[in-house]
């Protein structure tokens, strides 16, 4: 199936079929990382974001992410395989906070567009994404490799940068 040029200016992220919604995944691996909710006071995760809390990213990756391609080595079985995986859909698309904020899901529900290095705006190409950084690549430690008691030190803000 062929796209339309420009399709997420013409229609809603409600309003794509599969292949359109399938393209926006710029496939930068943020969501890969292994991430926790900080705040203040000790309690479980939420559906939502509070005022007084945070999400933190770590540099720790799924098992199954190949850092160098930024790809899932068992995709179609990720949430299988990690029961944690969330599977962005539409109808959880309102949950997203989690998401980093170059996450095109989350800029288009948002209101802001697709950022320049995104590959849907460079003839399908992911080198624009790798060479400004937007990327996981060659950036992770699988969660095979660390003990997870330690995550806080392997806390970054890389994730979190969202030049346009």
């Amino acid at each position: 199936m062929s796209l339309s040029e420009r399709f997420w200016e013409q229609k809603s992220l409600s309003e794509m079929n599969d292949a359109e919604w399938e393209a926006l995944c710029d496939g930068c691996a943020k969501c890969c990382l292994n991430k926790f909710i900080h705040d203040d006071e000790e309690e479980g995760p939420t559906a939502e974001l509070k005022p007084d809390e945070e999400v933190v990213f770590t540099n720790i990756a799924c098992r199954y992410l190949n850092s160098h391609k930024c790809e899932c080595t068992q995709y179609s079985l990720r949430t299988v395989l990690v029961p944690d995986c969330i599977k962005l859909t539409k109808d959880n698309l309102k949950d997203i906070f989690f998401m980093p904020n170059s996450c095109a899901y989350r800029r288009l529900h948002e209101g802001r567009g697709l950022p320049s290095w995104h590959p849907l705006l460079n003839g399908g190409k992911k080198s624009l994404m790798h060479k400004k950084q937007m990327s996981v690549r060659n950036k992770t430690i699988s969660e095979d490799m660390v003990n997870l008691d330690d995550f806080e030190d392997y806390i970054v803000s890389w994730p979190l940068n969202d030049l346009d």
